[in-house]
């Protein structure tokens, strides 16, 4: 597939997904009656919903990565090219960050706010490495032994990481800085973003070790 094909393909699925995290956080809050638990699970199903969905759709032009941290272990595990990562990075962000303001105007509210919400602390951080450690194992698993099952999985694992996890579970940096940009439900404080994205770097780099690890000893039985 050409590269600029796959590119649109990754800054429309990031578009979608942030359009869907913030904008289902929006409505959330507004009919939730202030009740913070039911405004969480309406965010937590509608992102694993459009996650299912937008994987489906884009998998077969870009592999629907919509995260700089997967697509950066498919470069360095040689399922990417690595001249490929930069612009797929920068779709993403650029797809994200249009969500956001997409989100925004569907509601409307002003394009970009930044957020208030504070996200901080060593636990936060330990949760979003977790969160995204698990989320490169499923991806990975999934994709060795059951890939047709990798949409549902990726659903799945996301809707409820947005429960066990002290983060809500980004695990994402695209994610993580777009929504740093909406003052929202779904927002992150722009001072609180890089640790978060830090974190899930570490998380991501830290899962496919492991996973390689896993599936070679798995396949050397």
């Amino acid at each position: 597939m050409l590269l600029n094909r796959r590119l649109a393909a990754e800054a429309l699925g990031s578009l979608f997904l942030l359009a869907t995290v913030v904008g289902s956080g929006i409505m959330a809050e507004r009919l939730s009656g202030g009740s913070i638990a039911l405004a969480l699970l309406a965010n937590a199903i509608a992102t694993g919903a459009a996650l299912v969905a937008l994987i489906l759709v884009f998998a077969p032009i870009s592999g629907a990565h919509f995260n700089p941290a997967v697509t950066l272990v498919e470069a360095w595990q040689g399922r990417l090219p690595w001249r490929d990562a930069p612009a797929y990075v920068a779709a993403q962000l650029f797809g994200a960050y249009a969500g956001v303001a997409t989100a925004h105007a569907m509601f409307e509210l002003p394009l970009f706010a930044a957020s208030s919400h504070i996200r901080s602390g060593s636990a936060q951080w330990f949760a979003e490495l977790v969160a995204t450690f698990g989320l490169i194992m499923v991806i990975r698993g999934c994709a060795h032994s059951r890939p047709a099952a990798v949409p549902a999985a990726v659903g799945a694992y996301i809707t409820a990481a947005y429960w066990f996890t002290a983060s809500t579970s980004f695990a994402n940096p695209a994610v993580t800085l777009a929504r740093a940009a909406t003052d929202s439900f779904a927002g992150i404080r722009p001072l609180d973003a890089p640790a978060f994205v830090i974190a899930q770097l570490v998380g991501a780099a830290t899962a496919a070790v492991v996973m390689d690890w896993l599936l070679v000893r798995e396949q050397a039985v």
